[in-house]
């Protein structure tokens, strides 16, 4: 017999352990299926997805093709060792090497971004016999051991103190300040500032610098222009690598295959995972250069996992990159953007609350003042009660999203029409009562 509502949220709190939370606390969404932008709870409510999860259920939620290359791959052959050669590893190496810049030519397929992460340290590592890391505050790059020392936000700090070596900087766009007023002054000051940590920090010892190229968690940033193009300049001049994390900004979320494309720049290292199955089965992966894939023709590449290159999770991949392909998804996300900014640009006329907002194709957040003088509504690692309670009301009136601080996050899956749109900022619109009550004049 199914079980009820009341039974599943009961089992599961009494049994199993729920990411980033007081036990106590957590308040799950009983979820019974979903298909396409939307989700419905056990007892038969419909949520707009406007996070695609957590900015990963990129082609929208059980898509048919994608469904029917699980089956099929479960009816043949549900694992096999990760030495084993399978088609699915062949088709899926050779579609992703289509995809990416071209210099990018070999993959070690993992279990999710933060291993990705993890073999980039390594692959970086072995490869130059430097050991010395860089990073930004304004980051998040897993919840492994090692990812959590790349990761600037606070979720670093239980893991602490923690493996040597890892060196953060700040951003060209921090929390509380900035490198200047336009975004030319934002990347020169903020390239000089980290060439002078390099200098400090030895720039022989320094292997690598990993970057969201356009920010993810903390605050959905992209970056000011010329940056990218000059930090790259930068790091040649030490023989340092680049590693861009593309996990969740990838696969078409920003309206590009992947985020750094929006500069003229061309990473060492790329990490993947969440859309590159649409997160139908856990999948990531680390793409390395010619020059460092030709490393390791010759030298041990010195890590492992049981389960990759898992042929149920590589068939999802070669359908969900092939939906985004055929159904023009990443266009779709980038004919969205003005969409999008129009509706928070209308918010923002009407919401005294709203302080900024923006976009890059389907990847946006509305950050929010509490006065005229545009002071945050909230501080560093602490998020105001009213933006709570919004996220909750939001829920309520059947949108599912989530903020962080001082923002609230709009991610729909690429699939998201215009209409949907419309549909979902109606429902912001009617729910922002909510932060202006705390807007102080």
């Amino acid at each position: 017999m199914p079980m009820n509502t009341t039974e599943i949220i009961e089992l599961c709190k009494r049994h199993t352990i729920f990411s980033w939370s007081a036990q106590g606390a957590v308040a799950p969404i009983a979820v019974d299926r979903a298909l396409g932008i939307y989700f419905w709870d056990t007892d038969g409510k419909r949520y707009i997805d406007f996070n695609s999860q957590l900015m990963c259920v990129n082609i929208g939620h059980n898509h048919p093709r994608v469904v029917e290359a699980i089956k099929a791959q479960a009816d043949k052959l549900l694992f096999v060792y990760p030495g084993a050669a399978t088609e699915p590893r062949a088709r899926l190496g050779k579609l992703l090497s289509e995809l990416v810049p071209s210099h990018i030519t070999k993959f070690f397929f993992t279990n999710g971004g933060a291993e990705a992460n993890e073999g980039a340290i390594k692959a970086a590592r072995l490869f130059t016999g430097r050991q010395k890391i860089l990073s930004r505050y304004r980051s998040y790059h897993g919840a492994t051991h090692g990812a959590m020392q790349l990761t600037g936000d606070p979720r670093r700090w239980a893991t602490e103190p923690g493996a040597p070596g890892f060196i953060r900087v700040m951003d060209p766009v921090p929390y509380e300040f900035s490198f200047g007023a336009t975004d030319e002054e934002r990347t020169k000051n903020n390239l000089t500032y980290l060439a002078e940590v390099i200098a400090y920090e030895g720039g022989h010892n320094i292997a690598a610098m990993i970057i969201e190229p356009v920010l993810g968690t903390n605050g959905i940033l992209p970056p000011p222009r010329g940056y990218l193009e000059g930090l790259r300049a930068l790091l040649d001049k030490h023989g340092i690598l680049l590693i861009c994390d593309e996990v969740m900004a990838g696969f078409g979320r920003t309206g590009k295959w992947f985020a750094h494309q929006h500069g003229d720049v061309l990473p060492d290292i790329i990490t993947m995972a969440k859309g590159l199955t649409s997160a139908a089965l856990p999948l990531g992966a680390m793409g390395v250069s010619e020059k460092i894939a030709a490393h390791f023709d010759k030298n041990v590449f010195a890590s492992g996992l049981t389960y990759s290159a898992h042929p149920m999770a590589l068939a999802a991949g070669i359908a969900a990159l092939e939906v985004l392909r055929d159904e023009g998804m990443v266009e779709n996300a980038a004919r969205m953007q003005s969409v999008m900014l129009r509706h928070m640009a209308a918010l923002a006329e009407k919401h005294p609350s709203i302080g900024s907002y923006r976009a890059t194709g389907l990847f946006g957040a509305i950050e929010f003042r509490k006065n005229a003088k545009g002071d945050k509504l909230g501080a560093y690692n602490q998020m105001h009660p009213a933006i709570g309670k919004l996220v909750k009301e939001l829920a309520q009136q059947g949108l599912f999203t989530m903020a962080h601080w001082n923002y609230i996050f709009c991610n729909p899956p690429l699939c998201v029409t215009e209409e949907q749109l419309g549909e979902a900022f109606a429902l912001y619109d009617a729910c922002l009562h909510v932060t202006d009550e705390a807007f102080e004049g």
